[in-house]
């Protein structure tokens, strides 16, 4: 054998044994692969057996530090799980959960199943409060009103009132800056942020993107809520509930129903009521004997004027 062909057998040796050595590892990838999803499968089962409600979040804007806090502050009442949705989507089918298909075929994007028996509301405030502010980038969605506070702006005058004026906000100089004549919205929930916008508020170190986990839908007990079934607007639950209480008080007034709260109201007006029937028919008491006594001189004194009139006094 020459040497060109022993070198060409070793190379055709070395190739078919790099050949081989890439489809096993192919193959153990492919078992590896697999088994890692079910795990993932099993660990879904297992969870949404032990838990009474499955919450869905969107990972969007999500910080892993984030997570890490609830996983720590929360970890004996809840537990975070990422996984790919047709994994998720496969195990609550298998477990035969009541309305999982409709609950599974909302899935889509990247997100995150919080496992828990906490009451999902009571959830949703707990996830609100973790969220944090960040700066806002072209793209953005507004969830709440954006505004731009009336006030100095420390910013010199130049081509950036261009960007003011666009933004739709009253401007005016004012000690050498461009000072914000009022209060002004720049965006509402839904809207998208726009390039020259995200640069406004990034001059006026304005935070107004709120990040954390949303709560997306719920599957509790066969209930499924949506995320519009979920959110709680606390100052107006509060203003609905003391209107609530309001009503409820004068009513038990009217009605004179006593209770602990209504007695000292009820009380105050029948002392009231009393106190005019007694004026009203001239029955003296040590409460109104001086103002009946007043009323009755100052209509004697008004009878003495019309008899003098008449000439019937002296």
């Amino acid at each position: 054998m020459t040497m060109d062909s022993a070198t060409k057998a070793s190379s055709s040796s070395s190739s078919v044994n790099r050949s081989r050595q890439q489809r096993l590892l192919l193959v153990q990838e492919r078992k590896e692969y697999p088994e890692k999803k079910k795990e993932a499968l099993d660990r879904v089962k297992e969870l949404a057996s032990r838990y009474n409600t499955i919450i869905v979040t969107k990972l969007h804007k999500v910080r892993a530090g984030q997570l890490m806090a609830l996983r720590k502050n929360f970890r004996k009442e809840l537990v975070i799980f990422v996984t790919k949705n047709k994994i998720a989507m496969k195990a609550l089918q298998q477990l035969g959960i009541q309305r999982a298909s409709e609950f599974v075929s909302r899935l889509d994007g990247q997100n995150a199943l919080i496992f828990t028996n906490m009451n999902p509301f009571k959830l949703f405030l707990v996830l609100e409060k973790s969220k944090v502010s960040l700066p806002a980038r072209a793209g953005d969605i507004a969830t709440e009103n954006i505004i731009i506070p009336s006030g100095n702006t420390g910013i010199p005058p130049g081509p950036v009132l261009s960007e003011f004026k666009e933004a739709g906000v009253p401007t005016r100089i004012e000690s050498g800056n461009i000072f914000v004549s009022k209060d002004t919205i720049v965006a509402r929930p839904g809207d998208s942020i726009s390039p020259k916008l995200a640069g406004l508020l990034a001059r006026l170190n304005l935070k107004p993107i709120k990040a954390g986990l949303s709560i997306f839908m719920a599957l509790s007990e066969g209930l499924l809520l949506l995320q519009k079934d979920i959110v709680i607007d606390l100052d107006q639950y509060r203003r609905e509930l003391q209107q609530a209480i309001s009503q409820a008080l004068g009513i038990s007034v009217e009605a004179s129903y006593i209770t602990k709260e209504s007695l000292p109201l009820i009380l105050v007006r029948a002392l009231r009521s009393a106190q005019e029937v007694a004026a009203y028919a001239g029955y003296i008491t040590a409460e109104n004997a001086g103002s009946l006594l007043g009323r009755a001189e100052a209509q004697a004194r008004a009878l003495l004027a019309v008899a003098k009139t008449k000439g019937f006094a002296g």
